[in-house]
């Protein structure tokens, strides 16, 4: 694929060399500090081998060579001046300096000359005191790629792992078999292949590398959308350090978080689905091939509560006089665009009494199923971690553990339109897709900054103060919507983002049946109620398709090159900055009607059999459309298609603008 961009096409740039190596685990230890609208710190990087081998879709029959780990390499510049400093120049609460800056050696994948630039130019990049070492001309080291965005990048080293004791009993490496490098590198290599039910011990292995001494600075650089870093000596990927550790900070500005107060008035930061997604809170592999699994520990004033994505409930732990420190870990794979953080002045909202109402019941009402619970088979498809589908108990738990969280000002709002919808909402998305994916659920009532009106992030729901507003209905219906996304967005997630409609479209389309569940309507009034919703939905969309570009309109504008990524693992995101895509809806409707078309089609009861069976055959991976399209119509004997078949859904609803009819 030749990455070329066209600056009006507004794409976003994913620049990880994520065919050479792929990060396995991050481990962020990080300071919130308000008083300066900062976040700063160190996260260490735990990588595995990259994604060079052959890919085959089982839909496509498209085979994907990568190139091999020496083709992407650094060639060391010539001299250029930077001071001199000492090792306290780099610690993580020093201020922001201004340093000299090498020039690359490598061509960007993409164009400098302005495409893509920043609203503010970095023209304070930190660079390492050795960036411009010239004992080395014309050698060439390999280089990692990094994305990252309005960061401040002190300092990157080697971790030197094999200083951890203890270690040995979870690893092969030998001390007396191998040089420093290589023992390093076997012992994160063995690490990081740790089986599934090790996992307690893998995170403990973890934190204790992370907590090593460094063993050598490396050399590093930064453009607008990349960290480049370098080891001299490591001319390939398996010569390069398997654990780094970077020093940063980042931007008030910086546009992966948003400062601002929240409805009492009080200071707060939290992400908020930043279109550049998380790379300018941590230096990352943003493309959605790099699953990884994370832990954090974050400090901040004792007045405040850290929420993020993880699978625990954390509790603070005391500091210093005044300080309090949050630790959450994941242990589920996923990209790091779904990680997500809220810092804030929140108060936990409790109901006064228990819950009870229309809406309560012990049960929402199933779907008809079988006892095998829908199965395909015992066993799962994703890279190896502990999964909830392989728990008797997990698939038994129709409503997991949850937390609300929101100004105390909001209390009353909560415990009003809320808290007594939650158990029956997620007792209905159980009784139609089965397992919940995540063990457990926070909901935190964002500031009225809040761009959207809900986002969905592994573990944790972010929800507009205007859900809380009117009726049940749009309470309800916007808190079925995200809670969809934990198995359509989260749990099975795109290959390719573009391919947003695979996220967005399950969502809007789940939200209808999951609030009839959640109601505990009879089916005609449960009929007439979607009727009207998609009544509405069809004149919203006609109008959007009226007033709008016709290449917005396509849910798959990469075509036959969707998936497809440059021989580094680099590529971009279609639209993925042009700002009028943020105002609209078409991967939304557009994607609702081709799943309501496919189901009554197909007729419900065949659809959402289905739907449980690929949700447990696909959860934990990544898919493109014609992995579900093709096992949606494999699952049905061909004398009941009614003449559908992938290519034509494909060109008539996925590849071209507008839509084919009325549904």
């Amino acid at each position: 694929m030749n990455i070329k961009l066209d600056p009006s096409r507004d794409d976003l740039p994913l620049m990880a060399n994520t065919s050479h190596m792929l990060v396995k685990h991050y481990i962020l230890d990080l300071d919130v500090d308000f008083g300066n609208g900062v976040i700063e710190g160190n996260i260490v990087l735990f990588f595995g081998d990259g994604n060079r081998l052959k890919k085959q879709s089982s839909s496509t029959q498209e085979t994907f060579q990568m190139e091999s780990e020496e083709a992407y390499i650094f060639r060391t510049v010539g001299p250029c001046h930077v001071p001199e400093m000492d090792s306290s120049t780099f610690s993580p609460k020093m201020g922001h300096k201004e340093f000299a800056v090498c020039g690359k050696g490598d061509q960007d994948a993409f164009d400098n000359n302005g495409n893509h630039d920043n609203q503010e130019h970095d023209s304070e990049i930190s660079s390492s005191k050795y960036c411009c070492d010239t004992g080395n001309h014309g050698r060439e080291d390999f280089l990692l790629v990094l994305d990252c965005c309005d960061l401040s990048v002190l300092k990157v080293e080697e971790v030197d792992v094999a200083a951890v004791p203890g270690l040995e009993k979870f690893t092969k490496a030998s001390k007396l078999s191998a040089t420093p490098e290589k023992l390093r590198r076997e012992i994160v290599r063995d690490l990081v292949a740790l089986p599934a039910d090790a996992w307690r011990e893998q995170l403990d292995c973890y934190t204790r590398c992370s907590q090593a001494p460094g063993c050598g600075e490396l050399l590093f650089d930064s453009d607008n959308w990349s960290l480049q870093i370098r080891k001299t000596g490591a001319p390939t990927a398996a010569d390069f350090p398997h654990a780094i550790r970077i020093w940063y900070k980042t931007k008030p500005k910086g546009q992966s978080v948003a400062w601002t107060s929240d409805q009492n008035g009080r200071p707060c930061v939290y992400t908020m689905g930043s279109p550049i997604n998380n790379r300018a809170l941590f230096p990352c592999q943003e493309p959605p091939v790099a699953m990884s699994t994370w832990q954090a520990t974050v400090r901040a004033a004792a007045s405040f509560v850290v929420l993020m994505s993880g699978e625990n409930s954390a509790k603070p732990t005391p500091l210093r006089e005044g300080y309090m420190s949050w630790h959450y870990y994941v242990t589920m794979p996923m990209p790091a665009s779904t990680f997500a953080i809220a810092v804030g002045c929140w108060t936990e909202m409790k109901p006064k009494t228990s819950p009870s109402s229309d809406l309560m019941t012990d049960h929402a009402l199933p779907l008809p199923r079988s006892e095998a619970d829908f199965r395909c088979d015992n066993t799962c498809s994703h890279m190896e971690y502990p999964c909830r589908f392989q728990s008797a108990s997990a698939a038994a738990q129709d409503i997991i553990p949850y937390r609300v969280f929101a100004p105390v000002c909001l209390e009353g709002a909560c415990r009003e339109a809320l808290l007594r919808l939650i158990p029956p909402c997620l007792s209905a998305a159980h009784s139609v897709l089965g397992t919940h994916p995540f063990s457990r659920l926070d909901i935190l009532i964002v500031p009225t900054n809040f761009p959207s009106l809900g986002m969905a992030s592994p573990h944790i729901i972010f929800l507009s103060q205007s859900a809380l507003t009117g009726t049940n209905y749009l309470c309800g219906t916007r808190l079925c919507h995200e809670i969809a996304h934990s198995w359509f967005g989260l749990a099975i997630g795109a290959r390719d983002w573009t391919e947003e409609w695979l996220s967005e479209g399950f969502a809007t389309h789940l939200e209808d049946i999951f609030w009839a569940e959640a109601q505990q309507l009879p089916r005609h009034e449960a009929l007439e109620q979607q009727e009207l919703r998609a009544c509405l939905r069809w004149r919203r969309l006609q109008d959007e398709l009226q007033n709008s570009p016709e290449g917005m309109q396509v849910l798959r504008p990469n075509k036959e090159e969707t998936g497809h990524v440059s021989a580094s693992g680099a590529s971009v995101v279609k639209h993925g900055l042009n700002p009028e895509k943020g105002f609209m809806q078409v991967h939304y409707l557009k994607g609702y009607f081709l799943l309501r078309f496919l189901a009554r089609t197909l007729g419900e009861e065949t659809y959402f059999l289905f739907l449980r069976n690929f949700v447990h055959l696909f959860h934990g991976q990544l898919i493109l459309s014609q992995d579900f399209l093709q096992m949606l119509l494999e699952s049905i004997p061909e004398n009941k298609r009614m003449g559908l078949s992938v290519e034509n859904i494909v060109r008539d609803w996925l590849e071209c603008s507008g839509i084919p009819k009325k549904p």
